[in-house]
Formats: C-alpha cells, sequence, structure tokens
C-alpha cells in the first residue's frame, strides 16, 4: 500500500466520519438521513468557501429555499 499524504489521509479520515455517522443516523430513519446531508452540505459549503469559492453557499441556500417554498404551507 502507497504512503498516504497528510491530506490523503485526513480525507479518508473525513469520510470515514462522515460514513459512521450517516450509518448511525440512518437507524433513527429519514429525518436522520435528512440531517447527517445537512451536516454535510454544510461542510462541504464551507470547505468551498474556505478555497474561495463561495458560490456553493448561494447554491445550497436557493436549494433549500426552493424545498420549503415546495412543502411549507
Amino acid at each position: 500500500m502507497p504512503a498516504q499524504t497528510k491530506a490523503e489521509r485526513q480525507a479518508a479520515n473525513r469520510l470515514a466520519h462522515f460514513e459512521q455517522r450517516q450509518a448511525e443516523r440512518a437507524a433513527r430513519g429519514p429525518r436522520g438521513l435528512a440531517e447527517s446531508w445537512m451536516e454535510r452540505a454544510r461542510a462541504v459549503a464551507a470547505a468551498r468557501e474556505a478555497r474561495g469559492d463561495a458560490e456553493a453557499w448561494n447554491d445550497l441556500a436557493r436549494t433549500i429555499s426552493v424545498w420549503v417554498s415546495r412543502y411549507e404551507a
């Protein structure tokens, strides 16, 4: 197995952590899965922002806005 860089190791650890939390939340049903995906979406948007791309936050906000508009009565 080739040696991992620090960035590769961190990415693997983040993925393993996300997968573990998602499995735990999946056991709680759709609400738990939704919480898991919302947490992941915030993490992805924050990472993109840190790299100079704030558009991910705008896209996330638009997506949530559309969802709320569809289900809010």
